[in-house]
């Protein structure tokens, strides 16, 4: 099974899963131009962009956790998922701003005043360097650099997990299973041999008494 699917994810091409990717956001569109997103359509619209961002975070995530504990390696596609993210980011603030407040005084007020939009605007703002250098050209002169720009990821996707359980007033168990599924998916890329390999070497150099 495994290795059906490596050899299917080798065959594939990276550009039809763009196709895909925004295939749910012109659904969702066109649920608003048909009237169908129900008596708040602006905030509808809001979450659905919003939560499919933070799913296609989460996939993003868990592409080297499966590779690394079931040898599924979809690699090639996680650039592509990183920028569909991306865009589903810029639409959920464009709608937010634009079509919700409307007035640039509003916007700063509200990112001020609001934690869970600041942390939001603070996730947006750090995908933004990270979309503008998906690239194969600054992937080389960045060099080193590069690597470790893109390790904010990490940090954005517990922002956007967060960003969502403050969102969500109350106790309410689905934006936890968002934040708990990206912090689960983190520990997963710790590789716990390193860990003892380190602790066993901080040990044998430690002064003994």
């Amino acid at each position: 099974m495994v290795e059906h699917i490596n050899h299917l994810s080798r065959k594939l091409p990276v550009w039809p899963i763009y196709i895909i990717g925004a295939a749910p956001g012109i659904y969702f569109i066109m649920l608003g131009v048909r009237n169908e997103l129900g008596p708040e359509p602006i905030a509808k619209l809001e979450h659905l962009l919003g939560e499919f961002a933070l799913q296609m975070l989460i996939l993003g995530l868990a592409i080297t956790p499966l590779r690394r504990v079931l040898r599924i390696n979809l690699f090639k596609f996680r650039r592509v998922i990183g920028l569909i993210a991306f865009g589903y980011v810029f639409l959920h603030v464009l709608t937010w701003a634009l079509l919700d407040i409307g007035d640039l005084n509003r916007i700063w007020a509200d990112v001020m005043k609001r934690p869970y939009i600041t942390i939001g605007m603070l996730g947006f703002l750090g995908l933004i360097p990270l979309a503008l250098t998906s690239n194969n050209f600054a992937q080389r002169r960045l060099g080193a650099r590069w690597r470790q720009l893109h390790r904010l990821t990490y940090g954005i996707c517990i922002l956007g997990g967060l960003h969502f359980v403050m969102l969500r007033k109350g106790f309410q168990i689905e934006p936890l299973l968002y934040l708990g599924s990206i912090l689960f998916l983190l520990s997963a890329r710790v590789d716990i041999r390193k860990w003892w390999i380190f602790a066993a070497d901080r040990k044998s150099k430690a002064p003994t008494r």
